[in-house]
């Protein structure tokens, strides 16, 4: 009986050791995502309809992603978008005609026309939906400082387009 319960004692710690260790794995995954990451509350969602917390194209979670948020005016009705990948994905490949292209200001989470936007392209932050991260800013001292902090080149809206692009070409 005693050589029971001592099993019985040692399996549920090794149990709870074995669920602390993978609580703190999924923390340590969570926190490198969380970047990304607002609460619902604090994202701005421009969209309409009972999906409008998710992309457009690919059905990601918004507020998830949504430093890296675009919107755009289509002949649909708004558009809200987790990446500039979604972006390139919806106009280049669906040919939908986007207008009033907008990106979340990685610092005041505010959307801003993407033509006046300095966008870090490969940073060591976490990207969505691309190998390729891409952080836009309203500030070109503020991307600066952000590529400076954690990688990455400062361009304009264009040439981070063109880099987005380049996930679709065939290798």
């Amino acid at each position: 009986m005693k050589n029971f319960i001592l099993f019985t004692l040692l399996s549920i710690a090794f149990i709870f050791t074995g669920c602390a260790s993978q609580t703190s794995h999924v923390k340590s995954t969570v926190n490198k995502v969380n970047f990304q990451s607002v609460p619902l509350q604090k994202a701005t969602l421009l969209q309409t309809g009972k999906n409008k917390a998710s992309c457009a194209v690919c059905g990601m979670s918004l507020p998830m992603f949504y430093k890296t948020n675009h919107v755009a005016d289509t002949k649909y009705g708004v558009r809200q978008y987790c990446s500039l990948h979604c972006v390139v994905h919806d106009n280049e490949l669906n040919k939908t005609d986007l207008k009033n292209l907008r990106v979340v200001d990685t610092v005041s989470l505010k959307f801003i026309p993407a033509l006046n936007a300095y966008y870090v392209v490969g940073s060591s932050k976490p990207a969505t939906m691309s190998r390729v991260s891409k952080y836009a800013f309203a500030k070109k001292s503020e991307a600066e400082a952000f590529a400076k902090q954690f990688g990455g080149k400062v361009m304009k809206f264009y040439d981070a387009y063109d880099v987005a692009t380049k996930d679709f070409t065939k290798r």
